[in-house]
C-alpha cells in the first residue's frame, strides 16, 4: 500500500488550444507537494493526468497502491490552474468520486478549490487546502494516516457533523519559506513522454523551474487566491543547481521559468546570471515578466544568464486602461523595454487584453499603434477574466450570468457588459494574430490573409456594439467616423508589414 496518491486534474487533451500548441510541462506545485509529505515520512505515489487519461488510468493507480488518501493537488505554478478552467473542475469531481468509491479520504487544493470550496466539498472531497499548502498537506495528512484529531489545522476546510462548512481560509497561512521544502520530486512521474512531445513537435525537450512564487504588485484583475500579495524567491545558486541537474541527468535543452513575475530583483537576477555562467549550466530559457522591470542593467543580466525569450504583461496600450488596472505601468515603459530586449538579442513577447471596462475603440486603437510601433516578436491575446478575490470581480459582479468560468484556455467569452460582444473579440484577436504572424522571418501568413482578417473585423463592429455598456457612448461615435481606418494598410506598409 501508498499512503498517499497526489494527482491534479489538467489534461492536455482537454484543452484544445494547448493541445495545438504541444507545449507540455510536469506539474510542479504538485511534485513540490510531494516531496513535502516525503519529507513528512508520508509514501507518496504521483498521478499525473497531463498525458494520461485521467479517469481510467486512475482507476488502475489506485488498485495498484491502494492509499488511505487520495489529493487532488493542482500547479499553482501553471496559469491555466489559475484560469479556474471548468473542464478541471469537472475532471476533479470525477477523480474525487472515483477516490470516494474506493473508500479512500479526498483532500483537494488548488485556486478553483479555493474559490468553490463548498462545491468541491459536495463533490466527495473531504478536505479543502487554501494558501500554500504544502506543509499544511503534510501535516494534514500525517494527522489522517495516525488517526489522530485533526483539529483546527490553519487553511484546511471542512464540512461538520452538521454540513456547515469551518475551517480558515485566511491568507496569512503561507509556508514558512523555500528553506523549508525540498526540491520538486520529478523522479515521482516519468518525464520521457514529455521530451517525446517536445522533441516530437519542437526539436528540444524544455522543462519547467519555478525561482519564486507569488507577485506583489496589485493589478486588480489578477486573482491570487494562493500567494496574496506575497512574494518570495529562492537562492540564485539553489535554482541553478536545478537546472543543471535537469541538463546532465534528463537531457532537458530549454527552461520555461513558470514564475508570476522574474527578474523582480536586479540584484539577484545578476547573482542568477553570475551562477549560470560559472556553473557552466547556461540553456535557453523562457521568463514571465514585466516591461519596467527591464532596465538594461536586468536585461543585460538575462542575456548573460541564456534568457531567449521574455513575455510582458502590457495587456493595453492605452495609459487610461492601464491605470483603471491598476497596473503601474506606463506605455513609455514598453517602447524602452523592447528596444533594449532587441538589442540584446532577446526575444520580446506581449500579453494583450481587451475588453476590459473603459476600452471603446479610441483605446483598442491605442493597443493596436503600440503592436505595430514596437513590432513584438510574438502576442498572446485575451479578454477581461474576473475571478473572485479580484477588484475587478467586485466592479462587474452584477454583471456576470450563469457562465462564470472559461471551459479550456481558448474559451475567452466575455462574461460581463464589455464594449463588444464575444465575436467581436475573437475577430480582433485572430486579425492581430494574423498580422504579427506576418512580420514573422519567413512567415507564409500572406497579405490578402490579413486584410480578410482585419475586413472580418470590421464588416462585424457595427453589430457587435453592447447597447447596454453605457460607459461607451462617448467613445462609439468616433468608430463610425473612422472605419475607414479599421485597416491601417498604410501603418503596415511603414512598419515593414505586408503592403
Amino acid at each position: 500500500m501508498t499512503d498517499v496518491v497526489l494527482t491534479h486534474s489538467y489534461h492536455l487533451a482537454n484543452d484544445p488550444k494547448q493541445l495545438r500548441k504541444m507545449q507540455p510541462y510536469a506539474p510542479l506545485g504538485t511534485l513540490y507537494a510531494a516531496a513535502a509529505l516525503r519529507s513528512a515520512g508520508v509514501s507518496v505515489a504521483v498521478f499525473d493526468t497531463t498525458l494520461q487519461d485521467p479517469i481510467d488510468s486512475f482507476a488502475q493507480v489506485l488498485r495498484r497502491h491502494r492509499p488511505g488518501i487520495v489529493v487532488i493537488y493542482e500547479d499553482d505554478f501553471n496559469f491555466l490552474s489559475k484560469m479556474c478552467l471548468t473542464s478541471m473542475r469537472a475532471t476533479a469531481k470525477r477523480i474525487a468520486h472515483i477516490a470516494q468509491d474506493a473508500g479512500a479520504i479526498v483532500i483537494a487544493h488548488g485556486s478553483d478549490a479555493s474559490d468553490h470550496a463548498a462545491d468541491y466539498l459536495a463533490a466527495g472531497v473531504d478536505y479543502v487546502l487554501t494558501g500554500e499548502a504544502e506543509q499544511i498537506l503534510a501535516e494534514l495528512c500525517s494527522n489522517l494516516l495516525a488517526e489522530r484529531p485533526i483539529g483546527s489545522i490553519p487553511g484546511v476546510l471542512r464540512r461538520d457533523a452538521r454540513g456547515n462548512l469551518v475551517g480558515s481560509t485566511s491568507e496569512s497561512v503561507k509556508n514558512i519559506g523555500w528553506s523549508k521544502i525540498p526540491r520538486a520530486a520529478r523522479e515521482l512521474i516519468d518525464l520521457e513522454p514529455y521530451r517525446e512531445a517536445w522533441t516530437g513537435a519542437h526539436g528540444y525537450f524544455s522543462a519547467n523551474v519555478v525561482a519564486s512564487r507569488g507577485c506583489p504588485f496589485h493589478c486588480n484583475w489578477c486573482a491570487k487566491p494562493i500567494s496574496g500579495n506575497k512574494f518570495q524567491v529562492r537562492p540564485a545558486d539553489a535554482v541553478v543547481a536545478e537546472i543543471r541537474e535537469l541538463k546532465e541527468l534528463y537531457g532537458v535543452q530549454h527552461i520555461w521559468f513558470g514564475d508570476d513575475i522574474f527578474a523582480l530583483n536586479r540584484k539577484w537576477t545578476e547573482e542568477f546570471a553570475d551562477a549560470m555562467q560559472s556553473q557552466k549550466c547556461i540553456l535557453p530559457f523562457k521568463i514571465q515578466s514585466r516591461a519596467d522591470l527591464m532596465t538594461q542593467s536586468t536585461v543585460d543580466a538575462l542575456a548573460r544568464a541564456g534568457c531567449a525569450e521574455v513575455w510582458m504583461g502590457i495587456e493595453s496600450g492605452s495609459q487610461a486602461i492601464l491605470d483603471a488596472m491598476d497596473k503601474g505601468l506606463r506605455v513609455a515603459d514598453v517602447d524602452g523595454a523592447r528596444e533594449r530586449l532587441r538589442a540584446a538579442g532577446i526575444r520580446a513577447c506581449y500579453f494583450l487584453q481587451f475588453g476590459y471596462p473603459g476600452e471603446s475603440w479610441a483605446e483598442i486603437q491605442q493597443t493596436l499603434t503600440l503592436v505595430r510601433s514596437t513590432r513584438p516578436d510574438d502576442i498572446g491575446v485575451s479578454v477581461s477574466y474576473p475571478l473572485p478575490g479580484t477588484a475587478f470581480y467586485e466592479r462587474v459582479r452584477a454583471q456576470i450570468g450563469s457562465k462564470r468560468n472559461w471551459t479550456d484556455s481558448d474559451d475567452l467569452c466575455v462574461m460581463f457588459t464589455a464594449a463588444y460582444n464575444n465575436e467581436f473579440y475573437l475577430a480582433l484577436r485572430d486579425a492581430l494574430h494574423a498580422e504579427v504572424d506576418s512580420w514573422k522571418p519567413g512567415s507564409a501568413v500572406a497579405a490578402a490573409s490579413v486584410r480578410a482578417s482585419w475586413e472580418s473585423v470590421r464588416e462585424r463592429e457595427a453589430g457587435a456594439r453592447n447597447p447596454n455598456a453605457t460607459e461607451f457612448t462617448a467613445s462609439t461615435a468616433v468608430v463610425t467616423s473612422r472605419m475607414q481606418d479599421f485597416v491601417p494598410l498604410q501603418q503596415l506598409s511603414a512598419a515593414g508589414g505586408h503592403p
